[in-house]
């Protein structure tokens, strides 16, 4: 048995070296794969891991660039005008079982071209993927082919896709600015766009989580003996931790009955603002209404000083230095003491 054999058809030359395993068409290593099952589960892998938008380009771009190959080793033949090369070209695929693709209009002066494609092997691909709208891979080739024959660059736009129930797919060519590598970082930019728009959520969405953490732990209502609640004011309030603070003591006053309520304000800043102190102004106001009386404590000298340099007359609050003297006042007041 020859472990060589040659075939030529249609003007090409098609060869087999069993020995070694090769398979060449015009001279060059080849190879071939059943469309349908080996290269569909190709294709099917790439999209698996990449995801559609980032496979679609891998496929355009892969495209465009075995074109710009094709068309620049073409356009080095200058006894062969781009009329005949492309007619060579789509030849030579049809021979390799690329489908069949015609090409209209050709106009070598405004650059421009259409290419009607029949049956090729990324049409059947698609067909056994189950997809509804075709692919890129060979509308962008032709792009990368007639912008190695024109010596510019050409793009496309899809008219209509043979898998759309079409008897072909219809793509025109045309010069444009729209390159490759555009293409890549625009999709680049638009990943790192969506990877910083899903941080910031998540970031949101945290603080939103810590801030409400930070709500309920900070300013605790804590009911340390009959009729004595004490809440300690920790940090700086504003505006809307401040109302939550107000509404959740108003609510909670009545529940325990209590006639003294101290606030401690050890934790809170010296550096008080406007939004503290007046918290602490409508607590104390609030409560009063339902006879309540509020106590301040654990007033610090510069806070004080600072709360003296505020608009909130404070003379109103009987105020202690610290917890304990609150606590015993309040009981004072009562008739009852610590023994």
């Amino acid at each position: 048995m020859n472990n060589q054999q040659k075939l030529n058809i249609a003007g090409l030359e098609f060869g087999w070296n069993l020995e070694d395993g090769r398979f060449l068409f015009e001279g060059q290593d080849a190879v071939l794969f059943w469309v349908s099952t080996a290269m569909k589960t190709f294709f099917d892998t790439i999209e698996e891991i990449s995801g559609e938008e980032a496979s679609n380009l891998v496929f355009e771009t892969t495209g465009y660039r075995q074109g710009l190959v094709v068309g620049r080793y073409f356009e080095k033949m200058k006894e062969v005008s781009v009329e005949e090369a492309a007619e060579m070209i789509t030849n030579t695929y049809a021979t390799a079982g690329w489908g069949r693709t015609a090409i209209h209009h050709l106009d070598f002066d405004k650059k421009t071209l259409t290419a009607h494609m029949k049956d090729s092997w990324e049409h059947k691909i698609n067909v056994a993927q189950g997809k509804k709208k075709g692919g890129n891979f060979l509308p962008a080739h032709y792009a990368g082919v007639f912008s190695g024959l024109f010596g510019t660059n050409i793009w496309y736009r899809v008219v209509q896709h043979q898998l759309e129930g079409h008897e072909h797919s219809i793509i025109e060519y045309f010069p444009s600015n729209v390159t490759i590598s555009d293409n890549i970082h625009q999709l680049a930019r638009k990943k790192e766009s969506e990877q910083i728009a899903r941080l910031e959520q998540t970031v949101e969405e945290k603080t939103a989580e810590l801030k409400e953490l930070v709500n309920r732990l900070s300013s605790p209502v804590i009911p340390v003996l009959e009729g004595v609640l004490v809440v300690p004011l920790i940090g700086k309030y504003e505006e809307d931790r401040a109302e939550q603070l107000l509404i959740k003591t108003l609510n909670t006053l009545p529940s325990y009955k209590a006639n003294y309520l101290v606030l401690d304000l050890t934790g809170l800043d010296t550096d008080i603002c406007e939004m503290s102190a007046s918290l602490i102004g409508k607590i104390g106001a609030a409560a009063s209404l339902i006879g309540i009386e509020t106590i301040l404590v654990g007033i610090s000298p510069k806070l004080s000083q600072t709360v003296s340099e505020t608009s909130i007359d404070f003379s109103k609050f009987n105020c202690f230095q610290t917890l304990q003297h609150g606590i015993h006042y309040s009981l004072a007041q009562m008739g009852r003491s610590i023994v």
